[in-house]
């Protein structure tokens, strides 16, 4: 027993840190001056020596003496937090770097004080090791449950006036409340009446959190609650059956009965009430127990541990329905344990029955896995799904699972007999069948073996029926071919055949500059011909322009690959100096003297200067010749071209003053006008200053003479456009404006072609409305103000006329407070209508205003007045149901078809629900579905017939109609949007409904609502989403491209680079995705490179680069004390840095794995040079440092065991012997242990020198 209290005293001492240190002068012990041999079993020490008695109680104590022991605890403590994977928030693997998760425990380090370390399993399960004060730990426990544990919530009602008792002072017990549970308590706010908690956190957290709520409020129940201590065990009797027994004795009572849930291991049950009713309850559940206590048996049953989910049922279901059938409790063990015990307890005689249906539902469902090659999965799954559906139907209730290389079924015993010979059949036909091989390829060849467009696989594919895919797995490249064992045997043979071919094939990419590709080709393709028949057997491939690319790939046997490397790159330094290319502006006139009699001036300037000279043809009017060649002959060139035109000619240069404002007019629509002078003036030149340099200058240059006619020309224009600036103005009434300009601007037309005057009039920004401005010549613009100003006089003369109209029609004029009467005097100048008093016998309508105006108004009338003598009524049948909709917001459907087609609609009133008789269903509007038709479904329009006619196919245009559209049930989201955001957006734009289907039944139908105009754009623009979504979808397919590649360890630093400069470079540069391992990875070497195939095939190569470069370097391994690596490392690195810097080397120290071989390795990498430099500055720091300091180091204390204080002690190590120990002694009287209630052998602490009462005999032998 002593052995077991020393062991654990020192796990304690083990676990409790000191936080301070004491010096000699706060504790002095005395230590034997050399350490003495520790004691073995052979040495026998007496147990008086080793253990002194103390003194009486009356000796005095000596103050000056120190106690020879100090313990000094530590307030901090230490927790471990386990949380499962299946209840993590997200399982979603880190990426590279420091992780969210990392991020997270160190925020919650900053708020709560506590460290936390954070390690993760395979399983996705998440440890956390948290250190710190106890306030701390709870703290950092909650908010580590809150971030990274699945979050539940419950809401419980306790009664508002124990809202207070909950919150305590300031709010400390609902803050120690929450920190308790790991949970997070919503309180509501004073001035909300709500009797409302909402608790948040893990299940086993809500739990305890809301029992402790219905603990405090049962407390406060009008002060009368009691409690009663119950075993667990018992607690399902007193719940009975889906808490029956509980509930009615809370009936018969009127208490409140709180039992602890299953979870919560206390076996206190609360009751609260009234006084009586808390009695007359607790009566009646210790009765409950006192009953099942006296009469209750159990049985231990063995049931395998993936059977007990079938015992339990969902959310313990099948417990509560033994328990209410045979009265039986079944107790299970917790999911966490490995222990498949499960308990049955209660009446003796019902214990058979439940135990025949504990059994019954242990067995209910039959589990078998059958054997079959991970490869045969699929085929046993069926092209989409076909055959595990028709499983489904044929064998329901069964669920099928596919693991490694098995196929698992489970579900009733019949059904999974029937699925186990069906699956069966399925994988023997394939195993006796089918087969598979697998190919080793190089990844380069991958697009060869494939063809353009997959020509090749997709034709093997036909021919052969297998499928043949290109994987990577375990960091090789390989091509695998499933199918029936003939067509895989002749796959490999082709294959095996093509890719021997490629073998001996070499693949080369130049890089030429794609403006070159052209010369390169040659006239009618002679130059590359030329190439492609020297080496036939090279395939060269010449990106077309729309590639915009400047590679050329040469392929074909690496002897004549590069050959023909070396030909088309000297052919390229050929083109590239006889490319240089320049043009010179020569005028029209001199072309021939340059071109020479038959041509022999620019043969001859051709010839000496070994350039090509390109002049226009006759026709064209471009006067540019274009000169290529080497650079010194263009120039040679040109310069004797120039020559024959400056003998030929004086060429000058002139400058003419034209204002700025009339650049433009001058220059003319898209420089007409101005090319026109040119051109006639033999092509001089003519430069307007820019708007920038506020010049007005005009620049002309060219021989004299044609300079001269051109500046002639321009001033003259210049005088024309300055003449043609004359304005005027003339001021008409605004409503008169439309009368002048007439109709489609036929008036005004007609004054400007007259006088060639250009008549402007007022806009709406315009401050005066009133404001005509004519602008042209002078003579121009009087003429045009005099015929303007005469037609704003007739216009301005007010006259009377009258129209006979009939009484019965006034009505419809006046009506809506005369609104048709506004309308038509808005449209006829403001003229004035009146029609006669109400009770007036009369026709005539009196109009006001200028003549042309009233009789444009008594036509207008007129026209009215017809539509009215041959006005109908109508009516169209639409359901009353639909009559909301088709009037639309406000009614703004209706009355765009009033207005565009002249017409009155009535709709009839919803409350006329009585049969309409004489109109047959679907003859006049829509279909009813046979229902009859009611006088509130008829709608009466009235207008002429064939507007009547119109308008009403309108309205039936505007019933809705509901058409279903496929859209892949994957899309479905997308539409939905955040929060049904997009769907909103897109019923809005489209003016549809939207109906998707409910999510479990995974349809791809969706309804769309509205009317058919409005459906057509909705399908049209959801048939484009779905063409936008497949095209996103093949894009992602082609970015998920997953290439591995092997790339030893040691170098995975220098691939990261500094803070990631390396990788993130590669990442940006090729746009692909670099994965390194993580630290539990079981393949340390394997890199992951994610995107598009060419873009990871790129990246692939660039990392293979920088290892290859890496290879190549200078590596050494020096031994070096790892004492001293730290002092070579210096502080934060600084003095291991500056070596790296000065050396260009790389120094790499052992790590913790590296240790456990050779501690003192050092490792130095970089050109040999550098490396021997390094090396000599690292052993001399060394030298220095061993010979300075551990040399000279005082020898450090050994370690002092208990047996090093023994007097004479010694032996072998094997401990020592205590002899006449007390235990000992009272063992030869009786062999029982001491007595830990006595307390003369395990005395307390008394406080103040309390007197002790009399102990019983202690087996320690008599006080001294």
């Amino acid at each position: 027993m002593q052995a077991a209290m020393m062991e654990e005293s020192n796990a304690n001492i083990d676990n409790q840190q000191p936080t301070n240190v004491l010096n000699e002068d706060q504790v002095h012990v005395d230590q034997p001056s050399s350490p003495t041999p520790i004691a073995t079993p052979t040495s026998t020490n007496s147990y008086d020596d080793l253990f002194p008695a103390l003194p009486a109680n009356n000796a005095p104590l000596n103050s000056n003496v120190a106690p020879a022991c100090v313990r000094v605890t530590s307030s901090q403590k230490t927790q471990v937090l386990h949380v499962p994977g299946k209840e993590r928030k997200s399982t979603d693997s880190e990426k590279f770097g420091e992780g969210e998760s990392k991020r997270i425990c160190q925020q919650i380090t900053k708020e709560t004080g506590a460290q936390i370390e954070i390690a993760s399993d395979k399983n996705q399960s998440l440890t956390f090791l948290i250190k710190g004060k106890q306030s701390e730990l709870l703290d950092a426990r909650r908010k580590i449950l809150m971030y990274f544990s699945t979050q539940a919530n419950t809401q419980v009602v306790i009664p508002k006036e124990h809202h207070r008792v909950i919150l305590g002072k300031r709010g400390e017990r609902l803050r120690e409340l929450e920190r308790i549970t790991a949970t997070r308590i919503n309180m509501p706010h004073q001035i909300d009446e709500s009797d409302v908690i909402t608790i948040s956190g893990t299940k086993e957290g809500i739990e305890k959190a809301e029992q402790e709520l219905r603990n405090l409020s049962a407390e406060q129940y009008k002060k009368s609650s009691d409690r009663t201590s119950v075993p667990k065990i018992y607690h399902p009797f007193i719940l009975g059956p889906n808490n029956e027994n509980v509930n009615k004795i809370m009936e018969e009572t009127g208490a409140k009965v709180n039992v602890p849930p299953q979870s919560v291991q206390k076996e206190e049950i609360v009751i609260s009430g009234e006084k009586d009713a808390v009695a007359a309850a607790k009566l009646k559940v210790e009765n409950i127990y006192k009953e099942m206590k006296n009469k209750c048996s159990t049985v231990s049953v063995e049931v395998a541990k993936s059977q007990h989910r079938y015992v339990i049922g969902p959310k313990g279901s099948t417990i509560a329905e033994i328990l209410q059938l045979t009265g039986v409790s079944v107790e299970m063990p917790p999911l966490d344990s490995p222990l498949e015990t499960i308990t049955l307890r209660g009446l003796p005689g019902a214990l058979g029955p439940a135990l025949t249906a504990v059994y019954e539902k242990a067995n209910s469902v039959k589990s078998i896995e059958i054997d079959a090659p991970h490869w045969i999965h699929k085929y046993v799954i069926g092209r989409k799904g076909a055959n595990i559906k028709q499983l489904e139907e044929d064998c329901p209730n069964v669920n099928v699972y596919c693991i490694d290389d098995k196929i698992k079924l489970e579900g009733d015993p019949e059904n999974v007999d029937k699925a186990t010979a069906y699956v069966n059949s399925i994988v023997q036909n394939y195993l006796d069948n089918y087969t598979f091989f697998v190919m080793t390829v190089n990844p380069s060849y991958y697009k060869h073996i494939i063809g353009k467009a997959g020509a090749n696989v997709n034709r093997l594919k036909d021919e052969l029926k297998v499928n043949i895919n290109i994987e990577e797995r375990d960091g090789q490249n390989n091509i695998r071919i499933e199918g029936p064992k003939e067509g895989v045997k002749q796959a490999q043979l082709e294959l095996q055949e093509k890719i021997d071919k490629l073998e001996n094939e070499k693949s080369k990419d130049v890089i030429i500059d794609r403006r070159l590709h052209r010369s390169i080709i040659g006239a009618k393709g002679e130059r590359i011909r030329e190439i492609k028949d020297r080496y036939r057997q090279v395939t060269i491939t010449i990106p077309t322009p729309q590639e915009n690319t400047d590679i050329v790939k040469l392929r074909g046997p690496k002897e004549d690959v590069d050959k023909c490397h070396k030909d088309l790159l000297k052919l390229v330094k050929e083109i590239q100096d006889s490319s240089h290319i320049i043009e010179v502006p020569i005028f029209k006139q001199f072309h021939k003297f340059v071109i020479g009699k038959g041509g022999a001036n620019i043969k001859k300037i051709r010839d000496e200067t070994q350039t090509k000279i390109d002049l226009p043809a006759e026709g064209d009017k471009n006067e540019v010749i274009v000169i290529t060649g080497k650079k010194e002959n263009v120039l040679e060139a040109k310069e004797r071209i120039q020559k024959i035109q400056n003998e030929l000619s004086d060429i000058v240069t002139e400058e003419v003053q034209i204002p700025p404002k009339y650049y433009n007019s001058i220059i003319g629509t898209g420089g007409k006008l101005i090319s026109a002078i040119m051109e006639e003036c033999g092509g001089v030149s003519i430069k307007f200053p820019t708007s920038e340099s506020k010049s007005d200058k005009v620049t002309i240059r060219g021989p004299k003479d044609d300079v001269e006619k051109a500046k002639a020309q321009l001033l003259e224009l210049a005088n024309e456009r300055q003449l043609a600036s004359f304005s005027a103005e003339v001021r008409a009434k605004q409503q008169h404006h439309k009368f002048l300009i007439g109709k489609n601007g036929a008036s005004i037309r007609k004054i400007r072609d007259a006088t060639g005057a250009r008549i402007i009039f007022p806009t709406n920004e315009d401050e005066d409305k009133e404001v005509i401005t004519i602008i042209g010549k002078e003579d121009n613009v009087k003429a045009a103000k005099e015929q303007l100003e005469a037609i704003i006089k007739d216009i301005d003369q007010v006259t009377e006329g009258e129209i006979a109209v009939d009484p019965k029609h006034h009505k419809h004029f006046v009506a809506k407070r005369g609104e048709i009467l506004h309308r038509i005097s808005e449209e006829n100048g403001g003229v004035m209508i009146s029609f006669p008093r109400p009770g007036v016998d009369s026709d005539k309508v009196t109009l006001k205003g200028p003549k042309d105006c009233i009789e444009a108004a008594k036509q207008r009338i007129a026209e009215i007045v017809g539509d009215l003598e041959a006005q109908v009524t109508i009516e169209v049948v639409i359901p009353q149901r639909l009559h909301r909709t088709i009037m639309g917001a406000r009614g703004l459907n209706v009355q765009q078809v009033t207005s565009e087609y002249d017409v009155q609609i009535k709709f009839p009133d919803r409350d006329a629900t009585e049969p309409a008789e004489g109109i047959v269903n679907g003859t006049n509007g829509i279909d009813n579905n046979d229902e009859p038709i009611r006088l509130c479904d008829i709608i009466r329009i009235t207008g002429r017939l064939e507007k009547c006619e119109r308008a009403k196919q309108a309205l039936i245009n505007l019933v809705p109609i509901t058409e279903e559209i496929s859209v892949p049930y994957d899309l479905h989201r997308t539409i939905i949007g955040p929060k049904g955001v997009n769907v909103r957006q897109f019923m809005s734009k489209h003016d549809v409904h939207i109906e998707l289907p409910p999510s479990e039944t995974k349809s791809d139908v969706i309804k769309v609502t509205g009317t058919p105009a409005h459906v057509a754009d909705a399908k049209d623009a959801l048939q484009q989403m779905i063409e936008e979504y497949e095209a996103d979808r093949a894009d992602r397919e082609l970015r998920s491209f997953v290439l591995e590649i092997d790339v030893d360890q040691m170098y995975h630093s220098k691939l990261i680079g500094r803070r990631g400069a390396t990788i993130n470079k590669l990442r940006a540069d090729h746009d692909v995705n670099i994965s390194l391992p993580k630290r539990d990875d079981e393949n340390q070497r394997i890199i992951t490179i994610t995107g598009y195939q060419a873009n990871a095939e790129a990246a692939r190569d660039a990392i293979m680069e920088i290892v290859g470069d890496l290879q190549d370097l200078y590596r050494e391994v020096i031994e070096v004390d790892s004492r001293i690596h730290s002092h070579i490392i210096g502080h934060r690195g600084r003095t291991i840095r500056k070596i790296i810097e000065d050396y260009k080397v790389d120094i790499k120290f052992p790590s913790a794995d590296d240790a456990q071989n050779n501690p003192d390795a050092v490792t130095i990498i970089g050109k040999e040079e550098d490396v021997e430099n390094a090396k000599d500055v690292i052993l001399n720091m060394a030298e220095d440092y061993i010979r300075d300091y551990l040399e000279n180091a005082p020898p450090s204390p050994q370690l002092q065991t208990v047996a090093a204080f023994l007097p004479g002690a010694g032996g072998t190590e094997n401990g020592f012997i205590i002899k006449d120990a007390p235990w000992e002694k009272a063992n030869e009287k009786s062999k029982n242990a001491p007595n830990t209630q006595s307390q003369e052998d395990f005395p307390d602490f008394a406080v103040g020198g309390a007197p002790v009462a009399t102990p019983i005999t202690s087996a320690w032998g008599p006080k001294n």
